[in-house]
């Protein structure tokens, strides 16, 4: 199985001999941004978007971006080209640099930059055919925090101790609660509930990522005349919503059809699940030239 490529300042090197110090403040505190997206027919879907969302992350943390978006670009096109046909994951990854050993950040210099071109892995069809369920649960992330709120930062840790109890309770996708008991997001996704052909989704908030896929949603929902509205969502109008489903870049839309044991609807996949996911397929397609 293809390892991919990996670039890192610009050098290309194979994905299993790619290398960068123990002493890069990414390694020791997570002190770095990243995105990740896909391919479609060895097309990059919303390359720009992320990119940008990547520098704001970046402006979040005052980590100083080392090039421009347009070189980002490049870079990612250059990985692409030397990993070969088919479609990859990407992920793009931006550290603070190495330093010191101590926690002041401004003893660190001259950021980092990896891309990492990946053998795509896809959630299973049945997923979609059947849906996925999820688990309700508290979580103290980072993000949470207003200082760095909205930035897509690399200290995962409460979000993948998450996932395993979601996964250990047999759950796909953890779902965070807030302060109040609201509903913030999924662990790497966002949450949208369905009620009498309405969906829902919570508003931009700290402890939300506002994601791509959740805006490219929302602008298919808007050409099918499909209401969307943003405000809070709770855990009572998620068990008694008539559908839900989640997104991601790679997961796309995911209907959930359970949660904490839960059925939600009628235990399948929603009509309106199944128009927003062949819209938002639709728009990768026009947007990628991929055949979908």
């Amino acid at each position: 199985m293809p390892s991919g490529k990996v670039s890192i300042d610009g050098r290309l090197v194979d994905g299993d001999e790619a290398r960068v110090s123990v002493l890069d403040r990414g390694f020791l505190y997570g002190d770095s941004v990243f995105e990740v997206f896909r391919t479609y027919g060895g097309v990059p879907f919303a390359e720009t978007e992320h990119l940008e969302r990547l520098v704001r992350s970046a402006e979040r943390l005052m980590i100083p971006m080392p090039v421009s978006i347009e070189t980002l670009s490049s870079e990612v096109r250059a990985t692409l080209d030397a990993a070969g046909g088919g479609d990859w994951y990407v992920r793009v990854v931006i550290t603070r640099g190495t330093g010191p050993l101590t926690y002041d950040p401004s003893t660190a210099s001259e950021p980092l930059r990896v891309i990492i071109a990946a053998p795509l892995s896809l959630p299973p069809a049945e997923y979609y055919e059947r849906g996925v369920a999820v688990a309700l649960m508290r979580a103290s992330r980072p993000t949470d925090d207003a200082r760095a709120a909205g930035a897509k930062a690399s200290n995962y840790l409460a979000n993948l101790l998450a996932v395993h109890e979601a996964k250990e309770k047999g759950a796909q996708e953890a779902l965070v609660l807030g302060k109040d008991g609201q509903i913030l997001e999924g662990a790497s996704s966002n949450i949208f509930v369905v009620e009498e052909g309405r969906v829902r989704t919570p508003e931009p908030q700290p402890g939300i990522l506002v994601g791509i896929t959740r805006a490219t949603v929302l602008r298919v929902a808007a050409a099918a005349a499909i209401e969307v509205e943003e405000g809070e969502v709770r855990p009572e109008d998620l068990f008694s919503a008539d559908e839900a489903f989640i997104t991601s870049s790679i997961r796309e839309v995911m209907p959930v059809v359970s949660a904490d044991g839960r059925t939600i609807g009628t235990g399948r996949p929603g009509p309106v699940t199944r128009r927003l996911r062949e819209g938002y397929l639709q728009a990768v397609a026009e947007a990628t030239g991929a055949s979908i």
